[in-house]
């Protein structure tokens, strides 16, 4: 089958940011089928004419330059969100395909993929990362009435021209079928990357090493965004607490994103408090095989417990334990099966005390990682969940032939 995938910030393991995609691609191709990518190059540099085209692991990827960071202003990642798609959507009516596949965010990737599926005659499946325009609407982004209604409308027009859903959390399946009832819709959540955070011990003996202020000390990192989303400051706060407590306890935020800097300044006063830039995705295993424990956090809205984080993954893969500090699915699998911490997502005091405690508890620590590795290997296995994914897209592929030979 010849795929169109439309991802407007796709990233392999040399590059910063979540590699759901390329690991879905490589595999599809390693079934047999062809891929062609169409994204957006967003590294610095001048801003080239037209369309650079690379192959990684059997996988073709059509990169066009549109310059984005979350330091932009609302309107100027507007701005970017629909040159990609009048951009997305010329070079997908351009390729052969059999299906075309569509990931967001941003929504705006359904345009270009439902076109270039209609000129084609071919099945568009289109998948939800986070639901639109629900969570920005409830985080006070998306004010204004029309916006709103605008938000609204794309939503219905993936949905509607779906042949099927793939939502990242059962919170996200649930969104879709409230707004579109019987919108074909099957979960298939973020991935545990096993062979890639499968780390020699010796590196991380010298990563330790090499970092004087950690040594043998223990260690909690966060490794992702610092965006309006994420509330990485409760780490920080809570770290005023655990220096009172265990000074030896360090903290590493490795990330990016428009709250870097503020992060930094508050975390200027705290020596226990480390922050590095993004590193690219190759990098992270031997972090995470550093650390005591990993972490996520999100401010506290409710529309946020339906993500589907990639660090929540990441730990598990490491088979690290994982704090997190809020509700929903994935705090349910931390109670079931012990894999981690729940935190108040309130009060930072109380969860630094909490996070004091268990990274000192050996045997705590060790049930965690048992925990966690099991929760990568026998539910969230990269292989595994792919398996689900290309079922999706044989199942669409099939429908429409079947569709097309009864003359429908």
């Amino acid at each position: 089958m010849r795929i169109v995938y439309i991802h407007q910030y796709y990233c392999n393991p040399q590059m910063a940011g979540g590699i759901r995609s390329y690991e879905q691609a490589r595999r599809l191709v390693a079934r047999g089928h062809s891929v062609d990518v169409i994204t957006t190059d967003i590294t610095p540099g001048a801003r080239d004419l037209g369309w650079r085209v690379t192959e990684e692991d059997g996988v073709t990827v059509h990169w066009f330059r549109v310059p984005y960071d979350n330091h932009m202003s609302f309107a100027r990642r507007l701005r970017a969100f629909a040159e990609f798609m009048v951009l997305a959507g010329a070079k997908a009516a351009r390729l052969r395909a059999d299906l075309v596949f569509a990931t967001s965010t941003p929504l705006t990737v359904a345009v270009p993929g439902v076109m270039a599926a209609k000129l084609r005659r071919v099945p568009f499946v289109f998948e939800v990362r986070d639901l639109w325009p629900e969570v920005p609407i409830e985080m006070g982004a998306l004010r204004n009435p029309v916006a709103r209604r605008l938000a609204g409308a794309l939503a219905n027009f993936a949905y509607r021209n779906a042949a099927e859903v793939v939502a990242l959390s059962p919170g996200m399946a649930a969104g879709v079928v409230a707004r579109r009832p019987g919108t074909p819709t099957t979960v298939i959540p973020n991935a545990a990357d096993l062979d890639l955070f499968a780390v020699d011990p010796e590196a991380v003996r010298r990563f330790r090493a090499e970092h004087r202020w950690l040594g043998d000390r223990p260690l909690l990192v966060y490794t992702g965004a610092l965006g309006a989303v994420n509330g990485v400051e409760y780490l920080v706060r809570a770290f005023d607490r655990i220096r009172e407590l265990d000074p030896e306890i360090q903290l590493l935020i490795v990330g990016h994103g428009r709250e870097w800097e503020s992060t930094r300044e508050l975390a200027a006063g705290n020596p226990n408090v480390h922050m590095w830039e993004k590193v690219p995705k190759s990098e992270l295993p031997v972090i995470l095989g550093a650390a005591t424990m990993s972490s996520s956090t999100v401010r506290p809205i409710r529309g946020l417990w339906d993500n589907s984080a990639n660090k929540f993954f990441d730990a598990l893969a490491a088979s690290r334990p994982i704090a997190i500090n809020y509700g929903g699915w994935q705090a349910d699998l931390l109670r079931e099966t012990g894999a981690g911490l729940v935190l108040d997502p309130e009060n930072t005091g109380e969860a630094g005390e909490v996070l004091a405690r268990h990274l000192r508890d050996e045997l705590w620590l060790r049930r965690a990682r048992e925990a966690a590795h099991r929760l990568a290997v026998e539910r969230f296995s990269r292989d595994m969940l792919f398996d689900r994914f290309e079922q999706v897209l044989n199942r669409a592929a099939d429908e429409r032939r079947a569709l097309l030979t009864s003359g429908g």
